[in-house]
């Protein structure tokens, strides 16, 4: 089993070489160079305590301005893809419970992610694919901030999947699977 810092270190590897070397968020180089990055992995796979962290993630982005966003990253737990999207739909059932709709928006990312519109094998799927299971929590007031200072923001996911496609399955396979040392 990996080590919290080394599941961190290939997580860092996985943003680096395939989202901002795919460009596939292009506004992930900047918060990665101020270092405004929280990395956290839990080990539990309850779902209640996997609950509880994506909580502590959320307050500590509320007690800590510095920090713009936060990966939370599932070593062990939702490994299946459908048990990973009912996680998702918990988490955000318990964001806007706890009254945090539109203060912080979860990106998903999963080694398995299938976008439901893909076919099997689609490399546009690698858009989302991760080296494991996680959620990104994000500012919602510094997402809308960058988008401002974006042309045609809309356009992103679009030319992700053009991205991915062009690259092919072979590329974006090899390329996930180089951040795991």
């Amino acid at each position: 089993m990996s080590s919290s810092q080394q599941i961190i270190d290939q997580t860092i590897i996985w943003i680096n070489k395939v989202v901002i070397g795919c460009n596939f968020c292009p506004f992930a180089a900047r918060t990665l160079q101020q270092q405004s990055v929280h990395y956290q992995v839990e080990a539990s796979t309850d779902m209640a305590v996997c609950m509880d962290a994506l909580l502590k993630e959320v307050t500590l982005l509320d007690k800590d301005l510095e920090i713009e966003t936060s990966f939370l990253i599932f070593s062990n737990a939702f490994q299946q893809f459908e048990d990973y999207l009912d996680m998702v739909s918990v988490a955000e059932h318990l964001l806007k419970k706890k009254r945090y709709t539109g203060i912080y928006q979860l990106a998903s990312f999963h080694p398995l992610y299938r976008f439901a519109s893909s076919e099997k094998d689609d490399a546009a799927d690698y858009t989302n694919r991760s080296i494991y299971p996680m959620l990104h929590l994000l500012r919602e007031s510094s997402i809308d901030k960058a988008l401002t200072h974006y042309e045609n923001p809309e356009s992103i996911p679009a030319r992700n999947v053009d991205f991915a496609r062009k690259k092919g399955l072979t590329y974006m396979k090899l390329l996930k699977d180089s951040c795991i040392s």
